[in-house]
């Protein structure tokens, strides 16, 4: 049975990528689990009661995308970007032959994980996803040459 090359490194770089997006995704879903409808407002007495004693400012609710349920939809969407990273990145190791098509996979999921939420993986992600996800497009197997 013959052994079949694989693309080793994008593998590696593509799964550590989506690894980062994953942790990146989940830390946003639970700043905004922890924080709440208020978000980073009920903080500093911006939209309730503040934890200064400042009681009720007036500068408004705190609500929007960077309040709780913003950073906590965020997250989910870099959770999701993540996934599809590693699962385009198991594919990769799998299915060597369509190399192009998770290239491509991996790296667009690893730039949209920075609109997704999840930091683009603390930016290692990025740039992990972006190196692993080129390797992998132009990855090429190494020609054998029959004595023939």
């Amino acid at each position: 049975m013959t052994e079949v090359e694989r693309p080793t490194a994008a593998f590696v770089l593509s799964l550590i990528a989506g690894i980062f997006s994953v942790l990146g995704g989940g830390m946003r879903s639970m700043m905004g689990s922890f924080f709440g409808p208020y978000g980073f407002g009920m903080m500093y007495g911006y939209g309730g009661y503040g934890m200064m004693g400042y009681g009720y400012s007036g500068y408004g609710n705190g609500y929007g995308l960077t309040g709780g349920l913003g950073f906590e939809l965020f997250g989910l969407l870099g959770l999701i970007f993540g996934v599809i990273v590693i699962v385009s990145a198991f594919m990769l190791n799998s299915r060597p032959q369509e190399h192009s098509t998770w290239g491509v996979l991996i790296v667009i999921f690893s730039v949209l994980s920075i609109f997704g939420g999840a930091m683009g993986g603390f930016g290692a992600g990025l740039i992990l996803g972006l190196i692993g996800g080129v390797l992998a497009i132009t990855w090429k197997p190494a020609q054998v040459h029959s004595a023939a």
